[in-house]
This record gives C-alpha cells, sequence and structure tokens, in this order.
C-alpha cells in the first residue's frame, strides 16, 4: 500500500524561518496568521489529508467514476464522504473574505494545504481546487449580485465550480472556439455548444455546479478579441436562493484516462443554457486569466504532491526491502541481505526526488507569497515587483516541477523493481495521475513559449531584472558558511544571464530558434530558482543548527541542500547550451527531416 503523510512540519519551516511570514503583519489577513494558528491550520489540513484523502485515492484509481444512463455522474466510493469532510471542515474558504463566508487567512496558507490535499488525493483534491479558482475569478470580475448569489454556497461546499475552455476542434487556441451566446433580452444569454476536457464537469459530491464558460456572443468579432464569459449553473438558482429548474447543460460522456479516475473529466453538452455574463462582453480571456493562473499554479503543486507521495512509499520500500549486499561490507549481517536503502544507486534517486521536493515546495510558497503581496500590500511598488515575479515563476512552477514531478515518479516507481509494475504497490497510479499535470492548463511546450515569448520581455524585462536582482542581493549578503550554496547558485545565475541575453538578442531575427530552446530556458531558469530556494533554506538551517536543538534535523536538511547543488544545479550549464543550439542550421535542418 501507498504511504503518505503530509509534510507539515517541513512546510512550517518554510514558512516560517525560510519566507519570513510573520514579518508580513502589515498585509491585510496576515495579522491573524498567528504562528499558533498556522501551525493549528497546517496540522489540522495535514491530519485531513493522512486520515480522509488518502485512504479512498488507492480505491478511487480502481473503481473510477461512473456515467449513467441519464447523464448523472457518481464518484468512487468513499469519495463523497472525504469531499464533505473537506469542506465541513471550511477548508474550501481558507483565503476567501470573511464577507463571503471564507477565512480570511494568506493564500501562501491555502497552497500548503494544497499541496498536502494533492498528495494524498490527486483526483479528489480536483474538486474544491477548481472550485476555489471558480471563486477567485468572480471575485475579481463578478458582479455584486453573482458574488451574492453564488459565492457563499460555492465557499460552503454547497455547490462546486468548473472552467470550461476547450472544444472538440479547439484547445490552446482558444480564438477558434465556437460555443455560442444568444441574448435573451433580460440579461441572460441562451449558452450552445460542446465543451470537452471538463475536470469535475458532472458529479455526485455537491447538489450545484457553477460553469465558467467562454463562449461567442452573436455578431462578436473573431478570435480571441470576441470572446466572453459566462457563469452558467447545472441547476438554475431563484430568486431567494433556492434551487430551481434544471439547466441545459449535462455531461455527454466521461473520458477513459490514463489516470486521475477518480476525477469526471467530462464532454459537457450546452443546449440553449442559460447563462450570464462575467465581466464585459469580449472580455472573457482577461476574466477566465484570472483562474488559468490560478489552475496553473495548482497543478504546478500538483506535479511537486505526486513526486512527494511517491518518494514517502519508495523510501519505506527501500528500507524494508532486502537485496543483495553493500559495497562496502553487510550493512545488516544478521539478516539474509540488506535493505536496498544501502546501495549507492537508490540513494542517489531518493536523494534527487528529496533535494528536488524541499526545494520545489518552498519555491511554490515563495511564488504564492507573491499573490499575496499583489493582492493585499498597499504600496504601489510593492505590489508591482510581487506582479512581476509571479507571472514569471507561474509558467516556470506549472512546467518545471510537473515535468519533474512525473519523472521523479517515474524514478521511484524503479526504486521497487517489479513490484512498481504491480497496480496493488500503487506506483503506477503515481505515474499515470502526474502525467495529466504536464498537459492540462496548458502543455509544458506552450507554457515554455508564453514565459520566452510574453513573460520574459514584457516590460523591457523587468520581471527577469527584478528576480537576478533579488538573488543578486541574497549572495551579496551570504558568509563564508554558506560558500557551499553561495558559489554553485552564483555559477547558475551567471549562466542563467547569459541564455537570456541569447534570448534577447536572437528571438527576433530568427523566433523559431528561440523556440527551440524555450523548454531548456524554462528548466534553466526553475534551476535556478530552486537553487535560490536552498540558499535560502540553508541560510534558515544553519540558523537553527546554531540555536541547538534537533541537529540532526539541521544537518540532513544541510546534506540535502548541498546534494542539490553539487549535483542538479549545475544543469545550467547543458541548458545554456541548449537553448543556444537553435542558432545557425539546425532548425533549418529539423524542417527538411519532416
Amino acid at each position: 500500500m501507498p504511504q503518505y503523510r503530509a509534510p507539515v512540519d517541513d512546510t512550517l519551516f518554510l514558512l516560517n524561518d525560510v519566507l519570513g511570514l510573520q514579518g508580513r503583519s502589515n498585509l491585510a489577513g496576515f495579522a491573524d496568521a498567528t504562528p499558533d494558528v498556522v501551525e493549528a491550520v497546517l496540522r489540522e489540513g495535514g491530519k485531513l489529508a493522512d486520515e480522509v484523502l488518502a485512504p479512498v485515492n488507492q480505491a478511487g484509481d480502481r473503481e473510477g467514476c461512473t456515467r449513467h444512463p441519464d447523464g448523472r455522474v457518481t464518484t468512487p466510493t468513499g469519495f463523497k464522504a472525504a469531499y464533505d469532510a473537506y469542506a465541513g471542515g471550511g477548508w474550501m474558504g481558507l483565503s476567501v473574505p470573511e464577507a463571503f463566508g471564507g477565512q480570511g487567512l494568506p493564500q501562501v496558507i491555502n497552497t500548503a494545504i494544497q499541496d498536502f490535499a494533492s498528495g494524498a488525493n490527486l483526483a479528489l483534491s480536483m474538486y474544491p481546487g477548481l472550485t476555489q479558482g471558480a471563486v477567485a475569478a468572480l471575485l475579481v470580475h463578478g458582479s455584486e449580485e453573482q458574488k451574492a448569489r453564488y459565492l457563499p454556497k460555492m465557499v460552503e461546499g454547497a455547490w462546486t465550480g468548473t472552467m470550461n475552455l476547450t472544444e472538440p476542434h479547439c484547445g490552446t487556441d482558444l480564438g477558434l472556439l465556437r460555443t455560442k451566446a444568444a441574448p435573451q433580452g433580460d440579461g441572460s444569454y441562451a449558452i450552445t455548444g460542446t465543451k470537452i476536457f471538463i475536470s469535475a464537469g458532472e458529479h455526485d459530491l455537491s447538489e450545484n455546479i457553477v460553469h465558467l464558460v467562454l463562449a461567442r456572443i452573436e455578431g462578436a468579432p473573431a478570435g480571441t478579441k470576441g470572446i466572453s464569459l459566462f457563469l452558467v449553473p447545472k441547476v438554475l438558482v431563484n430568486e431567494d436562493g433556492s434551487l430551481g429548474a434544471r439547466n441545459g447543460v449535462s455531461c455527454g460522456s466521461i473520458e477513459h484516462k490514463m489516470g486521475i479516475h477518480g476525477n469526471s473529466t467530462c464532454v459537457m453538452n450546452y443546449d440553449g443554457a442559460i447563462g450570464w455574463l462575467v465581466s464585459e462582453a469580449n472580455r472573457g480571456l482577461n476574466a477566465m486569466f484570472v483562474m488559468m493562473n490560478e489552475a496553473r499554479l495548482a497543478v504546478g503543486v500538483q506535479g511537486l504532491g505526486q513526486s512527494e507521495a511517491a518518494y514517502q512509499s519508495a523510501v519505506a520500500y527501500a528500507k524494508d526491502r532486502l537485496q543483495g549486499r553493500a559495497l562496502t561490507g553487510a550493512k545488516a549481517p544478521e539478516r539474509a541481505a540488506d535493505p536496498i536503502i544501502v546501495h549507492p544507486d537508490i540513494r542517489r534517486t531518493l536523494m534527487q526526488i528529496r533535494a528536488f521536493n524541499e526545494a520545489a515546495r518552498a519555491l511554490v510558497l515563495w511564488t504564492a507569497l507573491q499573490g499575496d503581496v499583489l493582492h493585499r500590500a498597499e504600496d504601489a511598488k510593492e505590489r508591482q515587483t510581487a506582479d512581476d515575479l509571479m507571472g514569471l515563476m507561474t509558467p516556470v512552477v506549472k512546467g518545471v516541477l510537473t515535468d519533474r514531478g512525473f519523472a521523479n515518479a517515474v524514478e521511484a516507481q524503479q526504486v521497487f523493481g517489479g513490484h512498481g509494475y504491480v497496480e496493488e504497490w500503487g506506483m503506477s497510479q503515481f505515474v499515470r495521475d502526474a502525467r495529466i499535470a504536464m498537459i492540462y492548463e496548458g502543455a509544458n511546450g506552450i507554457q515554455a513559449m508564453d514565459l520566452i515569448g510574453r513573460k520574459l520581455p514584457k516590460d523591457g524585462g523587468r520581471a527577469m531584472m527584478a528576480f537576478l536582482g533579488e538573488v543578486q542581493a541574497f549572495l551579496k549578503e551570504s558568509g563564508e558558511d554558506e560558500a557551499a550554496f553561495a558559489k554553485p547558485l552564483q555559477a547558475a545565475l551567471g549562466d542563467l544571464q547569459q541564455a537570456t541575453m541569447w534570448l534577447m538578442q536572437n528571438a527576433m531575427g530568427n523566433p523559431d530558434n528561440a523556440g527551440a530552446g524555450a523548454t531548456d530556458y524554462m528548466h534553466l531558469l526553475g534551476l535556478v530558482a530552486l537553487g535560490y530556494m536552498w540558499c535560502r533554506i540553508a541560510r534558515a538551517s544553519l540558523a537553527q543548527k546554531a540555536e541547538g536543538g534537533d541537529t540532526a534535523r539541521w544537518e540532513s536538511k544541510l546534506v540535502t541542500g548541498r546534494f542539490f547543488m553539487e549535483r542538479s544545479l549545475p544543469e545550467t550549464a547543458l541548458r545554456l547550451a541548449r537553448v543556444r543550439s537553435g542558432a545557425g542550421t539546425t532548425m533549418a535542418l529539423a524542417a527538411e527531416a519532416f
């Protein structure tokens, strides 16, 4: 059986000692996030993940969702009770303003809970995760009436939410969408069309589902300029807030997927369904991007969650499985063989995953904290910098963490040998579940193109300059005891600067050459960001070690960090070479090959 325990202590260390959460008390909502409150929230969230969500994960994968002849979809046995525990505990509204029934805590705390939930049960965590994204979009772009009518029930968890973008002929290029919206003369619209790959599109966990649907109003301009966003409930809501008649939206089928079987991925049919415009006409992408960006960061967290879950199971197996003897002599002479944890290849594999997980967790929390600063700080310059950094890191978190998360799940599966290929051990589920994260919310190649094509040159490269400036400032403050971390990061930073300059100089002259190196550049930036996180973790660990206490814990963390700096971070040089490799005839030759 797979093993998972939410990394509560590690998360508390990151929030308190590495990111200095308590130093942000000037931000709205942070004053209530005292150390005691944060610890209590995370420990209860960890308990929910360990004792409620994780136990139904493997069974949910085996059973999957079922569509019935009348269009109803039922989730796996145990999912409804687990979802009710999640909603009943108030987790849906952790960072939602109190005016709508939430608790108003920082989003970074909610991100930590998403990490726990994704590691424990990815398929189930998607239902509340999508709802939180829909809530975020309505908070920013919904009318006062829409917010008053829908948000309290969504925050309560009685109603859930979805995002409807993709169509059978139209994926990332949303300018091609065909779903139509016909004005009804009373402020509502009749929505007609088909959407595919709609996660949580139909299910039995909540009494209503609030779909956010992209459609084109009749007569609107072609392309993305003519797209609008509509709120389309599964069940219409009466003036008094009670549920009324069933709307014209139904699940045509559910996809038979490689993984995340416990989440109902639906083909949704809109047959004149009644919907209401969110924000302004023909400004749908602007409104939907709030939810899409939330989703992209959440998907990065999913990659981390699967990496963590696979790692924990692999460590437990490696400590128990007997196979051969250590190269330096028997470590368990009283047993027939040594546990495989003694073998260098196994240790390398596990240490590589662990080193990634700890830095990746710091990176997602650091990025989420930028979002809190953006939405809660009073200083305009501080908000701008946070917005720049969050925009720059969103494709990195989504792309790098899901690429590595999947690779780590495969590496962890390898630790199990033949057992890793057998379903009952649970490792194949982690591999299958992790695979989708590289694809949805914008495939990772698209994330890389967005990074170099939009995020990097935006505002004259202001976001990248802000990131480089922050890292350089940190390195200048590094002492001799941090040299093992600072020196490798300084070298990697040089590789990033060279790659950035190369792209700036060559992108306009030959976009194909620049595009060929986009994914490598994204990973190069990701490695530097992870290295930066390890430098911050090391500084906090050294401080804790100097104070005494659990010295072994801090030394273990420092060893893990040095492993990353010595083995993983130098890959930036290879990524730099690959970014440059698009120059000259490479892309022309590739074109001829096809």
